[in-house]
C-alpha cells in the first residue's frame, strides 16, 4: 500500500472489510438479543500515514443507550480517522435505531465520521470524513 494522500470518506470506510469487522465483532459483543444485558460497543478507526491501512481500536463497553468515545488511543504514525459504535435496542422497543441527536453533535463537534451498526443496517453522521484532511494531529481534530 501507498501512503495516503487523504483520509476515507464515510462510505470508504463502510466498504472496507477491517471496518465491516470491527462492526460486526461490537454487534455480536452487544448482546442485542439478551434484553437485560444488551448494551452499546464501539471504538475508533485510524488510517495508517505510511501505509493506508486501516485499523480499528475498541472502547470500553458502554451501558444500553451510551458509549464514551472521548480520550481515543493515540498510535505512532496514524491519525484518528471516524469513530464506530452500536445501537443495540430494537425499533420494536421504541428505540430510535438511527444516529441520535447526540450522535450528530459530538460527530460534527470532533470533526470524523461516526459510524453506527443497528438492527436495520450501518449509519453514518457528521462530517463525509476527517475535518481538515491529514492534518490537525493524531487524534479528534475538532
Amino acid at each position: 500500500m501507498n501512503a495516503p494522500t487523504r483520509p476515507p470518506t464515510n462510505s470508504e470506510l463502510l466498504a472496507r472489510s477491517e471496518v465491516i469487522q470491527a462492526l460486526g465483532e461490537a454487534w455480536t459483543d452487544s448482546l442485542v438479543d439478551d434484553p437485560i444485558n444488551r448494551h452499546e460497543e464501539g471504538g475508533w478507526i485510524y488510517l495508517d500515514l505510511s501505509t493506508g491501512a486501516i485499523v480499528a481500536r475498541r472502547a470500553p463497553a458502554g451501558t444500553r443507550s451510551r458509549l464514551s468515545l472521548a480520550n481515543p488511543p493515540q498510535l505512532l504514525n496514524h491519525v484518528l480517522v471516524g469513530t464506530f459504535h452500536t445501537h443495540p435496542n430494537p425499533a420494536s422497543e421504541g428505540w430510535d435505531t438511527g444516529p441520535s441527536t447526540q450522535d450528530e453533535r459530538a460527530a460534527h463537534y470532533t470533526g470524523v465520521p461516526w459510524l453506527i451498526r443497528a438492527e436495520d443496517g450501518d449509519y453514518s453522521t457528521g462530517p463525509d470524513g476527517r475535518r481538515g484532511e491529514l492534518t490537525g494531529g493524531p487524534g479528534y481534530p475538532h
